[in-house]
């Protein structure tokens, strides 16, 4: 079986991509398009880094040992 390796598009691939996409969109529509997509990228990468930031709590550091939370609730 031969399996053909893919690798990062060339010239040739990219233009008929961008041709592809100006018969779907159309030239006017374009801009917009490559905006949000800038847009929303940005915003992504915003919110990973705020995660990166954002220390993460541990949620076994209670004071209370689980022996005596089982016993208070019996109570």
């Amino acid at each position: 079986m031969y399996t053909a390796f893919i690798g990062r598009p060339g010239l040739p691939e990219l233009l008929i991509i961008l041709v592809v996409l100006l018969l779907l969109f159309g030239a006017k529509r374009l801009p917009g398009l490559a905006r949000s997509i800038g847009q929303s990228i940005n915003e992504f990468k915003k919110g990973h880094s705020e995660i990166d930031n954002d220390p993460i709590e541990d949620p076994g550091d209670d004071e209370t040992p689980p022996s005596e939370k089982k016993d208070e609730n019996r109570e």
